[in-house]
């Protein structure tokens, strides 16, 4: 149910009303009694969220939050053999495919 304003135009009385869509308008003041009550187009047409914060995300729908979570499990795998095939591979020493230090000849005894 909406909140209405209205304004009298006699005493210039301001005020809110909660009332249903089918509720006839009020036509008498309850601050002067005239019958010189009108509705005003106001701020309550809108939500108006009150609070520390409010965001798009926190009432997703669990089908929504389950697809998320398998489109973010199955890009994982994509960007991971994307960064392997795009790498060499290091040796590490003592492997087949590493080099050995180069060592000196022996001194001959003279």
């Amino acid at each position: 149910m909406p909140t209405y304003e209205y304004q009298c135009d006699a005493c210039d009385h301001n005020f809110d009303e909660f009332q249903g869509f089918h509720d006839k308008p009020l036509k008498k003041c309850p601050k002067c009694g005239k019958p010189k009550l009108r509705r005003v187009f106001g701020a309550g047409a809108a939500i108006i969220f009150k609070g520390s914060g409010f965001y798009q995300t926190d009432y997703r729908s669990e089908s929504y939050k389950a697809a998320a979570k398998a489109e973010q499990e199955g890009a994982k795998p994509a960007a991971e053999k994307a960064t392997d095939s795009g790498t060499t591979a290091k040796s590490e020493p003592g492997s087949a495919g590493a080099k050995k230090p180069a060592t000196k000849p022996p001194k001959s005894g003279a």
